[in-house]
């Protein structure tokens, strides 16, 4: 039941104590601020690390070759290891009901190309079909390459978005003829990635092609696959990190690989670095929650002892109370009712405040790691109940004290 004259009391007792109530409150006020503020930064660190995982499949599998660091059977370090198709078919035969997307990859960097009187250099990759899915890529127009482009040995090219812009000046480009270092490729689609600009300046082939015109026979730069999608986490990491190992070691031992060497053979599995980071990032934000609560707690520590000076300060009324027939959980209400006033208000305005920063300033934080830091109304909710519990404990103590107070020894406190 609203009370008015408990409400005149609060509000008189505040009165006559301005700066200390207002220093209260802003130890309370900053546990909150801080405390949304670390979750938002926390959320941003889970939304940029999706984001850096949005350029590629998430359970992509990629494997390249390097140099031999390890004397083997033999054979001296520094050997150049190169794969070929017959590597990929094995993987690929081997692996066959597993396998949900496979390409093998043929790349040349700077390429000059042209069309009309706009040019530009750019990286070629010949690929098979797959590679539009395992590089997560959208098609603006056109098609991709496909089978019959790859039996065929198709001169045609999927540029990538910014290559359009680069030659074509937003006019059409779909059945148009651009020059790659003196071979004529007819563009058959044009593609958006989500790495941006980087990933869009690129031109695909088919593999088959690009093998035929820079005559390198059969080989491969690189290959790329991802497996059948599986129900639990746990059982999709388990079938990629052994999938990851059996392919190192299928290709050491085919190549004649030390098995300890790290340098020759490069798998780098997403599912495995995404679990790193995602592992990382939870316990970066469990440590926010920790700092913030703690933050919280000193200004909770801080609304008792105001309050215990407070009950200090009006031992001789409270006695008085007492003495006139006040009943102990009145006593305890009063003191109970302005401390979870002075947190409430004090909170919501530290929450009120940094909702309003990261309304304003959020949308403009973009780091490698960090995007968007945002609360959402569920955690929201959350502090505000940490925030009513925090001031009713704060009152507790203080307020159960002065309701112990014998009113005879209150009539004589001075």
């Amino acid at each position: 039941m609203f009370n008015l004259e408990r409400w005149q009391e609060i509000f008189e007792a505040i009165g006559k104590n301005k700066l200390r109530t207002f220093l209260t409150g802003l130890s309370v006020a900053s546990g909150i601020f801080i405390l949304v503020i670390l979750l938002a930064m926390g959320q941003g660190m889970s939304n940029g690390v999706a984001k850096e995982f949005e350029n590629d499949a998430t359970n992509r599998i990629s494997v390249w070759t390097n140099v031999t660091s390890e004397e083997f059977k033999g054979m001296n370090p520094g050997r150049v290891i190169q794969m070929d198709n017959r590597d990929y078919e094995l993987a690929v035969n081997k692996n066959a009901e597993q396998l949900e997307l496979k390409s093998g990859v043929f790349s040349r960097w700077g390429q000059l190309t042209t069309y009309k009187k706009e040019n530009g250099s750019y990286r070629v990759e010949g690929v098979r079909s797959d590679y539009q899915f395992l590089e997560n890529e959208s098609l603006v127009s056109g098609r991709y390459i496909n089978e019959s482009d790859l039996n065929n040995y198709e001169k045609v090219a999927v540029i990538g978005n910014q290559v359009y812009l680069d030659l074509f000046k937003d006019k059409n480009a779909i059945g148009e003829y651009v020059d790659i270092q003196g071979i004529k490729f007819k563009v058959v689609g044009v593609y958006t990635d989500p790495g941006g600009e980087r990933e869009e300046t690129r031109i695909f082939i088919p593999l088959t092609t690009a093998q035929r015109v820079y005559n390198a026979g059969d080989k491969l730069r690189s290959m790329a696959f991802t497996l059948e999608k599986h129900d639990k986490y746990e059982d999709a990491l388990a079938a990629s990190e052994a999938f990851s190992a059996q392919l190192e070691s299928d290709l050491k031992t085919k190549h004649t690989i030390s098995p300890t060497d790290k340098r020759a053979v490069n798998v780098n599995n997403t599912l495995e670095n995404a679990k790193k980071f995602y592992d990382l990032n939870n316990m970066i934000r469990w440590f926010f929650w920790g700092v913030g609560i703690c933050t919280i707690i000193a200004g909770v520590v801080g609304v008792s002892n105001i309050m215990l000076i407070i009950v200090k300060e009006r031992t001789k009324e409270i006695g008085i109370r007492k003495a006139i027939g006040a009943e102990p959980w009145s006593i305890i209400g009063m003191i109970l009712h302005e401390s979870i006033f002075v947190t409430a208000i004090a909170g919501f305005l530290g929450l009120l405040f940094s909702m309003i920063l990261l309304e304003i300033a959020g949308p403009y934080i973009e780091t490698a790691y960090i995007s968007n830091p945002t609360v959402d109304f569920s955690v929201a909710i959350t502090t505000v109940i940490i925030l009513v519990v925090a001031g009713a404990v704060a009152g507790f103590f203080p307020a159960y004290r002065a309701a112990n107070i014998k009113p005879i020894e209150a009539l004589r406190d001075e």
